[in-house]
């Protein structure tokens, strides 16, 4: 009997354990229930991206497309992300103190210092004018232009570039008509593409770099002081020179574009990256160019290497055929140069190899 009824209160035991269990299990599914809404909320509503807007020069004109630029962008949630226009004036001045002077010919290590300053994800930079142009063969007009850049705060890529230009009889029409321009949805529209394309773009490359291991390659300062004089750059079979984009030449534009260049054992091409950008189609024409090169490979003591190297190309104004007298609302000051002064960020680690575009090479 005694046993009976200690197999008995040992079933009771179980079943209450049993119950217990199923108890504890609707708690932990009606827990996750509830928090599964919370979660799809905060995927829904993200951080705000946060988009500088710099002035697009010293110009009136300058000074009303950046306005409404950054009043169009801080308008409203754009393509399912909420949008947070840094204030104009803050963004100025910390652009002034990280020593900015109007550069669109950016470094990606100037490019993300510069985002860092103003604390942004995003911010746009460009020129914009207002010129009166008296061509040889026709009437005289003005043109209101702006170039525009978009640029990663993250990695300090050239994520889109564009140039708009209208032509009035008047300077004050072609102002009004670039501004309206600016307006149309589908300018709107590839910039919200842009921006998503960025960020897709970025989240892939970071899970790469997490699951895949970066190949071991050379990498060679400027100077032999570190001992390694044993070690021999890469050299082309053939100095091939980009070609100067039609682009380019109607803005008369003066630019250096450098580029990474990953280039195996066998003196192979094998990865290519802008590490100073342009636009102008100047970035596409150099990354062209330089997947068509072959190298004579690095060596160590007589042993082929792969290494990582840079090659600048310099471009400069097009012998012009057609010449146009340009009256800016400011002091003229022609080629339109990019960078107010050339210098290659410290941190760009490679030996380089400077290369000039047919044509345009100082003498």
């Amino acid at each position: 009997m005694a046993l009976l009824l200690k197999k008995a209160l040992l079933v009771q035991v179980a079943e209450e354990d049993k119950a217990g269990l199923t108890m504890l299990r609707v708690l932990v599914t009606l827990a996750f229930i509830s928090w599964v809404p919370s979660l799809d909320f905060a995927r829904a509503n993200p951080r705000p991206l946060r988009i500088a807007v710099l002035d697009f020069g010293k110009t009136d004109t300058g000074r009303l497309f950046a306005d409404q630029l950054a009043d169009i962008f801080g308008a409203e949630t754009h393509a399912g992300a909420k949008i947070q226009i840094i204030d104009r004036d803050q963004a100025r001045a910390a652009a002034v103190g990280a020593g900015y002077q109007g550069s669109v010919n950016m470094t990606l290590g100037d490019a993300r210092d510069l985002a860092s300053a103003m604390g942004c994800d995003f911010f746009f930079a460009g020129d914009a004018q207002t010129l009166r142009r008296s061509p040889s063969d026709g009437p005289s007009y003005f043109e209101s232009f702006a170039a525009i850049y978009l640029v990663s705060g993250r990695t300090g890529k050239l994520v889109s570039w564009e140039r708009l230009s209208v032509r009035q009889p008047n300077s004050k029409d072609a102002e009004t008509a670039l501004l309206a321009e600016l307006k149309k949805s589908e300018i709107l529209e590839r910039y919200q593409k842009s921006l998503r394309l960025a960020l897709t773009e970025e989240a892939a490359a970071r899970t790469a770099k997490v699951e895949n291991a970066a190949p071991v390659i050379e990498v060679m300062s400027d100077d032999q002081t570190d001992g390694t004089a044993d070690v021999r750059a890469p050299r082309p079979y053939r100095r091939l020179k980009p070609p100067y984009p039609e682009t380019a030449a109607r803005a008369e534009v003066e630019a250096i574009v450098d580029a990474l260049v990953d280039i195996d054992a066998r003196g192979e091409v094998t990865h290519a990256e802008i590490a100073r950008w342009a636009g102008y189609g100047l970035d596409q024409s150099v990354l062209d160019t330089v997947k068509q090169m072959h190298f004579f490979p690095a060596l160590r003591g007589g042993v082929a290497i792969p290494m990582r190297v840079l090659l600048r190309y310099n471009f400069r104004k097009p012998l012009k055929t057609n010449p146009i007298s340009l009256e800016r609302e400011t002091a003229s000051q022609m080629p339109f140069k990019l960078s107010p002064h050339d210098s290659l960020s410290a941190r760009e680690l490679t030996v380089r190899l400077v290369l000039s575009s047919p044509r345009h090479a100082r003498a």
